[in-house]
C-alpha cells in the first residue's frame, strides 16, 4: 500500500509532500504524488520524449519535476496525472484504485502560519473520503520522522477508533503516545466545571490502563486539557515539532466514510501540528506495517 499525496505546484503541495515524507519515513511506504488536471484536457497522459510540447504539457512536466525534487532519495515516489474536474474526487478515486492507506494534503493557503484553514478540497475530503486523511498545516516543511503521537480520547462514538489506531501506530513505530482529553468549560454550568474535569481525568486514566495492556506501558501518558473553549484548551498543550494528532470522524459519518464534526473542526483550526482523521470503520489497512 502507498500514500496518495494531493499535489499542486504551490506551498500547499510542498506542505503535503513534507508531511507524507515524515509519516512514511523508515516505514517502507511509497508515495503516489497525484496531480489533478481537468477531465478531457489534451495533455493528461502526455509523456513526450524530446518532442516539442504545448503549454499544458509543459505545465505537467514542470509540476512533475518540482514535485519529485521535494522527495528525499530514500523515499519511493511516483508522479501520477489524474484527469478529474474535482481535485478531491481525483484523490479519492486514486486512493481507492491503488488501495492507498492515506490521503495527504496541505491546508488552505489563507490560514495562519502553522495553523489550518479548511478549504474546499479539505472540506470535501473530510466529508467523503473512505480512507484516512492527513492534513499538513500551512508552512509545514519538517521531513524528519515522527517523534510523538497524540490521540484525543473523548467518549463519543468515533473516539475509540482513533484511540485504537493511535495505540497500534505508536506500538508499531516505537513512539510515545499522548492521550488527551479536552474539556471546554464554557459548555458546562459553572457549578459543573470541576466535575467535568474530574470525570475527564477518570476517563483518561481508564484509557491509559487499557494502553498498558497494549505493550505501551511507560510510553503512553494522559493529559487533561481544559479552557473556556476547545481552542483555549488546545493552546494550553505543549507540542513537539515532530508530532502527529489522530482524531476520529463524527458519529454522523456514513459507513466507511469520513465526516468531521463541529468539535473536530474546532480542534483542526487550533492545532499547530499535522492531524490525521480516521473513519469509524474500514481502517484495517492502518494495521499493516508502513501505515499511520
Amino acid at each position: 500500500m502507498r500514500y496518495v499525496v494531493g499535489y499542486q505546484p504551490d506551498d500547499r503541495g510542498a506542505d503535503a509532500i513534507a508531511l507524507a515524507v515524515a509519516i512514511a519515513r523508515a516505514q517502507g511506504t511509497g508515495l503516489e504524488i497525484v496531480y489533478v488536471v481537468p477531465e478531457n484536457a489534451p495533455y493528461v497522459a502526455v509523456n513526450p520524449q524530446g518532442k516539442r510540447v504545448s503549454a499544458g504539457e509543459q505545465e505537467v512536466l514542470t509540476a512533475r519535476r518540482e514535485a519529485l525534487k521535494l522527495v528525499p532519495s530514500d523515499i519511493d515516489a511516483e508522479f501520477r496525472v489524474v484527469d478529474s474536474d474535482s481535485f478531491a474526487e481525483g484523490l479519492i478515486e486514486t486512493a481507492t484504485t491503488q488501495s492507498a492507506a492515506l490521503i495527504v494534503i496541505g491546508a488552505a493557503s489563507n490560514g495562519l502560519f502553522k495553523r489550518f484553514s479548511v478549504g474546499s478540497v479539505a472540506n470535501a475530503l473530510l466529508h467523503a473520503s473512505p480512507v484516512p486523511v492527513a492534513l499538513a498545516p500551512r508552512g509545514y516543511q519538517r521531513k524528519g520522522p515522527l517523534t510523538r503521537l497524540t490521540a484525543f480520547i473523548g467518549e463519543r462514538q468515533g473516539a475509540q477508533t482513533a484511540r485504537d489506531v493511535a495505540l497500534r501506530a505508536a506500538g508499531r513505530r516505537g513512539l510515545p503516545l499522548r492521550l488527551v482529553s479536552l474539556v471546554a468549560l464554557d459548555t458546562h454550568e459553572r457549578s459543573d466545571s470541576g466535575e467535568a474535569i474530574h470525570q475527564a481525568h477518570l476517563h483518561a486514566n481508564s484509557v491509559l490502563s487499557e494502553a498498558a495492556t497494549n505493550a505501551l506501558d511507560g510510553t503512553a501518558t494522559v493529559t487533561v486539557a481544559h479552557g473556556r473553549t476547545i481552542e483555549e484548551a488546545i493552546d494550553s498543550l505543549d507540542w513537539d515539532d515532530g508530532e502527529l494528532v489522530i482524531i476520529g470522524s463524527s458519529r454522523l459519518a456514513q459507513r466507511n466514510r469520513l465526516f468531521l464534526g463541529s468539535t473536530a473542526l474546532k480542534v483542526l483550526r487550533a492545532l499547530p501540528v499535522p492531524m490525521v482523521v480516521v473513519p469509524q470503520e474500514g481502517v484495517h489497512g492502518l494495521d499493516a506495517p508502513g501505515h499511520v
